[in-house]
């Protein structure tokens, strides 16, 4: 299926041009740029952000981190990562996709897939925010359970958009040296 919460990887159809510019050499490709570079920097930070709060909130669960503390911490880390989504998403359906996607039209289906994925995160990203504001308002034990599950269960919807992203957007602007 090619929906976020089924899909292991992109369809084979929207492949075509990661085999010819598979990702171990996008940094040495003279098409690489700065502004790819900064876009995949934006990916890792994602990355890094939600798995700073999952530790911060295992931490909590185990006793290792004050409540206050804690509660600091997924107030500045959950609104920096969930309002950092919603921006980087508007973006990318705003200007972007309709650019990669008008440069190459064969994988136009994975530009429409990657936006249904953005709906997606934004229902999950709905339910992180409020699990984490009735975190906030507890700080129990229950509640950094509840938040915790939900960050694991979001981490992996989150890797697999963010990897089928870079796997379709990176060789477009590899193989047509697109400049935004």
């Amino acid at each position: 299926m090619d929906d976020l919460q089924h899909r292991t990887r992109l369809p084979d159809a929207l492949r075509v041009l990661l085999e010819q510019y598979p990702r171990d050499m996008w940094e040495s490709h003279r098409n690489f740029d700065g502004l790819t570079r900064f876009w995949l920097e934006r990916h890792l930070m994602f990355r890094r952000a939600l798995a700073q709060w999952q530790q911060d909130t295992r931490g909590f669960l185990d006793k290792a981190r004050d409540a206050q503390a804690h509660g600091q911490m997924t107030a500045r880390i959950g609104g920096f990562l969930i309002n950092e989504l919603h921006g980087h998403h508007h973006i990318e359906d705003a200007h972007y996709f309709p650019v990669l996607s008008a440069a190459e039209t064969r994988l136009a289906r994975g530009f429409e897939l990657l936006d249904a994925d953005h709906h997606t995160l934004d229902a999950e990203l709905a339910a992180l925010t409020e699990a984490a504001n009735t975190h906030l308002r507890t700080l129990s034990t229950e509640s950094a359970g509840e938040i915790l599950a939900k960050l694991e269960g979001f981490e992996r919807f989150l890797d697999r958009h963010l990897v089928d992203e870079e796997e379709l957007v990176v060789p477009v602007i590899l193989h047509h040296a697109l400049r935004f």
